[in-house]
């Protein structure tokens, strides 16, 4: 038998390659093998052999070649290009498609994420919002359709150093405190205040700011900019790493949009409120001797204003008349409210102010370098009635409620218009009664 093989694979391999076979491509290939001569023939298999035929093509060795052969070793010899066409195309159109979602990947990483996703791509039927005063976008302040001013973005991180000079008393520097704070955060610097600044606001409330170092002050190469008193666009745009702000800005168009960060800068040391709110507690209506259910607190700036106002800015302080409209308005809206009054002129304030109704105490105690008591007093009303200046103001935006001011209180020609704008420095939602300009226009007269 082994003879008869070899005579026949002998002769087959004599044949030509190309002839054609009335057998299988099995049984071609393997009639024309020599179970003891290996590799085999390429020639005998090209484009003949499918991998499918792997199992008949053993069936039929393992009849030919009684003696153990090495099928794994003969698999190996089978040439790449007898694979079925069809195998390859699907090889090359895998590889194609891995390069095209490759393509397609990189595309979008650059477009999204290097350049940054905008806010009309996550919500392209809201614009932002503008106002005519303040370039701040309020967090809580609907969209206006047909505003065109880009919101500025909040940076990721603070760099560079700000502080702003410390003057005037405890309300100027509560202003200047929250000017700083807020254009260094929309800016993205670092905010410093100086010493000055904390020995006045720190023993009232808990700040957080930190404290300039004196050698840092002297040897920072500062860009002086002096602030005017409502919020502008170009303060959005600061660009100087090393900036000290002067001034007195003292508008809610500066910070209003952080106002419950601002509430807690100027949140009260406990042991001011504690004694705020005890001496609230002991309060009684004289009439009837209840407790009151409404508290408000009224702070009536005298002082140097006396002087300051009528002969350097043509205009008036709060008047008997005035705070009389403004107590008036409360008990029209208001079941037995209190009224509790806070000035550095409480004398004027006994003289002139009503008491006949019982529903007003004066509980302020006037000393203006401790500012604490009385400012923590009116914080912790219910409501305000200011007359003018910062202290007032800060009393009121701080306790929050019903908010009554005196309005229009210089003459139309005067200077302090050009440093002061009226809607900038009172919130739209507080009430403005307007004052008695008729003895200043006397004045003038002589």
């Amino acid at each position: 038998m082994w003879a008869a093989l070899g005579a026949g694979t002998l002769r087959s391999r004599q044949a030509d390659c190309g002839a054609q076979e009335t057998r299988s491509p099995i049984q071609a290939w393997t009639s024309s093998l020599s179970c003891s001569t290996w590799p085999v023939a390429s020639c005998h298999l090209r484009g003949a052999l499918r991998p499918s035929h792997t199992g008949s093509l053993r069936k039929e060795l393992g009849q030919c070649c009684p003696t153990s052969v090495d099928l794994a070793a003969w698999e190996s010899e089978i040439p790449r290009s007898m694979w079925a066409p069809r195998v390859r195309h699907l090889c090359l159109t895998f590889l194609l498609a891995c390069v095209f979602a490759s393509v397609f990947f990189l595309h979008i990483h650059r477009d999204l994420f290097h350049n940054g996703l905008g806010l009309s791509a996550l919500c392209p039927d809201r614009n932002p919002v503008t106002s005519p005063v303040a370039v701040i976008c309020l967090s809580d302040t609907p969209i206006n359709p047909k505003a065109s001013f880009s919101c500025p973005k909040h940076p990721a991180s603070l760099s560079g150093t700000w502080t702003i000079y410390p003057n005037g008393r405890l309300g100027n520097q509560m202003g200047q405190y929250a000017t700083l704070l807020a254009l260094a955060q929309l800016n993205g610097r670092q905010a410093f205040i100086q010493p000055a600044m904390h020995a006045t606001l720190a023993p009232v409330f808990r700040i957080t700011l930190p404290v300039l170092a004196p050698e840092v002050n002297g040897r920072t190469p500062w860009r002086e900019l002096e602030l005017h008193d409502w919020m502008s666009e170009e303060y959005a745009q600061l660009k100087e790493p090393w900036l000290r702000l002067t001034g007195f800005p003292c508008s809610w168009t500066f910070f209003h949009h952080l106002r419950e960060q601002i509430r807690s800068e100027f949140t009260l040391h406990d042991h001011l409120r504690r004694e705020a709110q005890s001496l609230l507690n002991q309060f009684r209506l004289s009439r009837t001797g209840d407790r009151p259910s409404t508290f408000v607190g009224v702070h009536v700036r005298r002082g140097d204003y006396l002087q300051v106002m009528p002969y350097q800015w043509k205009g008036v302080v709060g008047d008997r008349a005035y705070l009389q409209q403004a107590m008036d308005w409360f008990r029209a809206r208001h079941e037995a409210p209190i009224f509790v009054v806070t000035s550095n002129g409480m004398e004027w304030c006994r003289e002139n102010i009503d008491t006949s109704r019982g529903d007003v105490i004066f509980a302020g105690d006037g000393q203006e370098r401790t500012p604490g008591k009385d400012f923590a007093l009116l914080t912790q009303c219910n409501h305000t009635i200011m007359t003018i200046g910062t202290f007032g103001f800060w009393a009121a935006y701080l306790a929050g409620g019903n908010t009554i001011y005196l309005a229009n209180f210089t003459l139309p020609n005067s200077n302090f218009l050009n440093i002061f704008k009226p809607e900038a420095a009172f919130l739209p939602e507080w009430v403005g009664i307007n004052a008695d300009l008729a003895p200043l226009q006397m004045l003038a007269e002589h």
